[in-house]
């Protein structure tokens, strides 16, 4: 597509095997799933890193990762990174993913991982509305990226008084609604000049929008498009997360986990109409990054649109697997 590198598709869970596009990448790691799913041991993550180090393409555009309990596979590719110093990082998400989880990584703590590494300069989470960030969780929340600057929350309707009342008042920005949210972002984008990279969970949507298996934000799939609009000049990388998909945990403690977050049963014949869902957000985030070489990647809306329709192509037809 325009001669700029393809998405690729890191195929945990199965949810983006209907996903069809021209180029497509894939790679099959369904064997790791119950591993890595929700979370890890560190000695898991490190096999798992390694594993995926090594069947990573050279060059690849925008990166699925399948369902939100993969979030924390960001980590992994920011660090890939390395090369971009004073990297900032933008996660659009509803929820900090700056928890405390002792025992390796969480897709709820990954972004405390992200945030130390030497060549991030930044994060913000953008459109957090869940009550990870109330003052009853306040203590779960890791304090030290924020302390150091490192990390900052813009939230939608999600108080903060505890913030202020640690002293740490320009670590998080409060708004009443999404667009006051967004607008303030893209003037703050307009003015930066440090190389971007987008995470995008689409738990960060309205479930008007599209249904996931966690609670929800209040973005709307226009917010999204403006958010990457305004990133588009300085962005060198990006990946997208937040599928639906049913895995039954063999593990004890990641039952007892994920029953904590409350994630509810899915019928079946729901899982399939959300998943379409999914894909047609997908295409749509898809259309507006394009793809890219580090270089800007946003396209006219105009030409989304064209390229829109003309993805009634089969999986068989677009894919490449890797691995």
């Amino acid at each position: 597509m325009n001669g700029h590198p393809p998405p690729l598709a890191l195929d945990l869970d199965g949810s983006l095997r209907g996903m069809a596009r021209p180029g497509l990448m894939r790679i099959d790691l369904a064997g790791w799933q119950e591993r890595i799913r929700f979370g890890c041991m560190g000695r898991d993550w490190r096999a798992f890193a390694a594993h995926l180090d090594a069947l990573m393409p050279a060059v690849h555009g925008p990166v699925l990762t399948g369902s939100g309990d993969f979030h924390h596979l960001s980590a992994l590719l920011i660090g890939r990174q390395r090369q971009h110093a004073g990297l900032h990082v933008l996660v659009c998400d509803n929820h900090p993913d700056n928890m405390r989880f002792p025992f390796g990584i969480h897709c709820g703590s990954w972004v405390a991982h992200a945030a130390r590494l030497p060549h991030v300069e930044r994060i913000d989470v953008i459109g957090i509305c869940s009550p990870d960030v109330s003052v009853a969780h306040a203590w779960e929340n890791h304090l030290r990226p924020l302390w150091r600057g490192r990390l900052r929350y813009w939230t939608i309707g999600a108080g903060l008084g505890w913030l202020r009342a640690l002293g740490l008042s320009d670590a998080a920005r409060h708004f009443a609604d999404a667009a006051s949210l967004v607008d303030a972002l893209r003037r703050e984008l307009a003015g930066g000049q440090a190389p971007l990279y987008l995470s995008i969970d689409k738990d960060v949507l309205s479930e008007s929008v599209a249904r996931t298996n966690w609670d929800q934000g209040r973005l709307l799939l226009a917010d999204l498009l403006a958010i990457i609009e305004a990133a588009a000049p300085r962005l060198i990388g990006s990946d997208i997360t937040g599928e639906v998909s049913i895995h039954h945990y063999r593990t004890r403690w990641k039952r007892w986990l994920s029953a904590l977050d409350g994630q509810p049963a899915i019928d079946p014949d729901e899982l399939k109409r959300w998943q379409r869902q999914q894909i047609e957000v997908n295409q749509a985030l898809l259309d507006a990054l394009g793809t890219f070489s580090g270089d800007s990647i946003f396209q006219s809306a105009e030409d989304a649109k064209a390229k829109h329709r003309q993805y009634g192509c089969t999986a068989n037809e677009t894919d490449k697997v890797i691995g």
